[in-house]
C-alpha cells in the first residue's frame, strides 16, 4: 500500500487520498480524532488497537492541525462517513459485497432499504449482536461466523468506540473480509436515526459545532474537554521537539 503518513503524538495517520487505499485481506481501517486520542490515553487496549491500524484516518480538524504542527504535513480531514461512501461507490462499480455488524435490527433494516436504492449493485448482509459492554467467547464466535458465512469484501463495524476498535483488533484474524472498517456513528447517520450536520457546516469545518448543538449532553465532554487536551499535548510535543533541536 503506497500511501504517505503523518506522525501525530505517536500515531501514524493516513495522509493521502482515499483512492490510494488498496483493498486487501484483513485491512483494518480506523479513525482518530481528539476525543478518541484522549480516551486511548487511559485505555491501553484501545491505544494498541488504534496504533495497529493498517489505515488510521484523520477524523477531525484537531488531528489535521496536529499533523501540520508536528510533522509539517498538510493532510485532509477524512471522516468515517467519507470512507464509508468511498468504499460503497467502489463496491457498486465492482458488484462487490459488504456486511454490517452492529446496531439494532431496526437501524440495520433502514440501512438495507437505503442501500438498495443508493447502491443497487452491492450485495449486503447484516447482524445485530447482543447489546452489552463485553461479549463472551461464544458470542464472539457467533459474530465471526455470521461474517464469515457471508464472506464480504468489506465489513463495516458499528458498535461505538472504543468497543468496536478493540473487538476488531482481537478478532481480525478470525474474520474473512477484505477490509474491516470501524465507523461507529455512521450506521445511525446513514439509517437516518441520527441527523448529520448540513453540508455547509461540514465544509466550514464546523461539524463538531453542529453535533455539539444537537446533542450537548452527550457531546460536551468530547469537544469541550477532550479536544483541548489534544491541542495541549500537541503544543507540549512541539516544545519538546524544539528543545531537543536546540540542545543538539
Amino acid at each position: 500500500m503506497n500511501t504517505s503518513k503523518a506522525e501525530v503524538l505517536g500515531y501514524q495517520v493516513f495522509g493521502s487520498e482515499l483512492s490510494k487505499i488498496e483493498m486487501g485481506n484483513h485491512l483494518v481501517i480506523n479513525t482518530l480524532n481528539g476525543h478518541s486520542y484522549n480516551v486511548a490515553k487511559a485505555d491501553p487496549d484501545f491505544q494498541e488497537a488504534l496504533r495497529q491500524s493498517d489505515v488510521l484516518l484523520p477524523d477531525g480538524v484537531s488531528v489535521v492541525f496536529g499533523a501540520r504542527v508536528l510533522s509539517g504535513k498538510k493532510i485532509q480531514k477524512i471522516a468515517g462517513y467519507d470512507i464509508f461512501t468511498h468504499l460503497l461507490v467502489k463496491l457498486n462499480k465492482e458488484n462487490g459485497s459488504c456486511f454490517f455488524l452492529g446496531a439494532s435490527m431496526q437501524t440495520l433494516q433502514l440501512i438495507g432499504e437505503r442501500l438498495q436504492k443508493d447502491y443497487p449493485n452491492v450485495t449486503f448482509g447484516s447482524f445485530s449482536p447482543p447489546y452489552r459492554a463485553q461479549f463472551s467467547e461464544q458470542e464472539n464466535k457467533m459474530m465471526c461466523e455470521q461474517v464469515n458465512d457471508f464472506l464480504p469484501d468489506v465489513l463495516f463495524v458499528g458498535m461505538t468506540a472504543p468497543k468496536q476498535e478493540k473487538w476488531v483488533h482481537d478478532n481480525k484474524e478470525r474474520l474473512n473480509a477484505g477490509v474491516i472498517c470501524s465507523i461507529g456513528a455512521v450506521f445511525d447517520f446513514y439509517a437516518g436515526t441520527t441527523q448529520r450536520p448540513a453540508n455547509w457546516v461540514i465544509k466550514l469545518k464546523l461539524e463538531w459545532l453542529g453535533r455539539l448543538l444537537k446533542e450537548p449532553k452527550r457531546m460536551w465532554r468530547r469537544y469541550l474537554l477532550s479536544t483541548p487536551v489534544f491541542f495541549i499535548d500537541v503544543f507540549k510535543e512541539k516544545v519538546k521537539k524544539s528543545t531537543k533541536v536546540k540542545k543538539f
